[in-house]
């Protein structure tokens, strides 16, 4: 995270409103969470927003702070595969209720900063904000995805496609600041969404290091009675676990390990029957969505994340904490943040079963490297603790509202903004 905020002191707690769909989903919910349960409540107010009351994360939220829009589970059911989202009844719903719904939000809380998670979510307040004039908070649109990626899943018509990148765009640079969550990724996102360097922000996803080594500990029912191999994430395209299998089934690595699949998500009988076609089903053990994933990653002699991309790929850092070693591939983005590639972690080509296969094997008959990048990984892992990180984005909220509190008091007094702090349009 960068800034250069000048030092401020609060009369009152700095009010945070983050939004989103749901807790369905991965890293970007357990941020929110995190965010919402462990902020420092003297200095920040923060409250969450979603569309819908749901998702595995949901009972881990801070009931009292978190607001869902009515008759969400009716109009606003958006859990599921990208492309699943291009009907005509979700497109009205996103286009027109859910807006309402996140500007209904915000007029009742009236935040000094919002919050919004992942593209989807991101284009509706962009258009809940709109015309908002004074009351308009500061609003950070935090990207947790490679972007480009995501549209290519969500429609395979170009014209749609182009729709999509061009209102994408335009609703990100009318951000105060885009918040990534990899080095990467910020990158990308400048270049790919023509913003501004200057209102580009990064925070690593923060990880409960202490948390996640004491829940490692806990008792596992259901393991396979051999050694295994781990990997864990939505059963969707982005996370390729057919080229994870096939490089199983490729080497001969199921005459001696199981394969363990955490998640859940639409392409499960697709999987099954690849695992039986290639005859590894009996070796292949698909667990779904798993309460406690630490117990399963402490077990596992390596943990295998075969994803096409990510943004900042939390499960490998989590499997970090619990002392796993970690292989995954080198995609678009932010392994290279997660681990220093061949010491706290090793990478191979996204979708190269044949160099997957063999990354496996040699590790698996390696047990004094896979030691060694499970030592060093659980070393650096510490970086990414929440403390470090929850004072980050401490930083960016305190930031954001000196701007914002800065530009309202030049505009009462019929000035600018003070030199140094950027005008921030209140109608974007």
């Amino acid at each position: 995270m960068h800034g250069n905020a000048p030092e401020y002191v609060a009369r009152r707690p700095f009010k945070v409103l983050l939004l989103l769909s749901s807790l369905h989903g991965g890293g970007a919910e357990r941020v929110a969470v995190h965010l919402l349960n462990q902020m420092d409540k003297a200095r920040y107010d923060v409250r969450m927003g979603l569309l819908r009351g749901a998702g595995p994360y949901f009972d881990r939220a801070d009931q009292s702070r978190v607001i869902v829009a009515p008759e969400g589970e009716t109009h606003f059911n958006y859990d599921g595969p990208n492309s699943a989202q291009y009907t005509p009844g979700k497109i009205v719903g996103s286009a027109v209720r859910a807006p309402l719904a996140f500007r209904k939000m915000i007029a009742d809380e009236r935040p000094d900063v919002v919050m919004s998670f992942l593209k989807g979510t991101n284009l509706l307040v962009w258009l809940a904000l709109m015309n908002m004039g004074a009351r308009r908070p500061s609003w950070v649109a935090r990207e947790g995805n490679n972007v480009l990626a995501v549209i290519d899943e969500e429609t395979s018509h170009k014209t749609v496609a182009g729709v999509s990148l061009g209102l994408t765009r335009k609703a990100y640079q009318r951000a105060d600041t885009v918040l990534a969550n990899s080095t990467d990724m910020a990158a990308g996102l400048t270049r790919d969404l023509h913003l501004d360097p200057a209102a580009m922000r990064m925070i690593n996803n923060p990880i409960d290091v202490a948390g996640i080594r004491e829940a490692a500990q806990a008792p596992l029912a259901g393991a396979p009675n051999r050694p295994f191999i781990l990997t864990a994430g939505r059963l969707e395209y982005q996370k390729s676990h057919e080229t994870l299998i096939r490089a199983f089934a490729r080497e001969g690595i199921w005459r001696t390990h199981s394969l363990v699949i955490l998640g859940k998500g639409s392409r499960l009988a697709e999987l099954q029957r690849l695992a039986a076609q290639l005859g590894v089903g009996e070796y292949v053990r698909f667990i779904g969505f798993a309460p406690n994933p630490y117990a399963w990653m402490a077990r596992a002699e390596l943990f295998v994340l075969p994803s096409r991309w990510e943004g900042f790929p939390t499960v490998a850092a989590e499997a970090m904490a619990a002392g796993t070693a970690l292989l995954m591939s080198d995609c678009s983005f932010g392994p290279r943040d997660v681990i220093e590639p061949g010491v706290s972690g090793e990478l191979f080509p996204v979708d190269d079963e044949t160099a997957l296969g063999a990354a496996m094997t040699r590790l698996l008959g390696d047990p004094a490297r896979r030691a060694a990048l499970a030592a060093a990984g659980t070393r650096r892992v510490e970086r990414f603790a929440l403390a470090p990180m929850l004072a980050a984005y401490g930083e960016l909220f305190d930031e954001m509202t000196y701007a914002r509190s800065a530009r309202l008091a030049a505009r009462a007094a019929g000035g600018s903004p003070p030199q140094g702090l950027p005008e921030l349009s209140a109608t974007r």
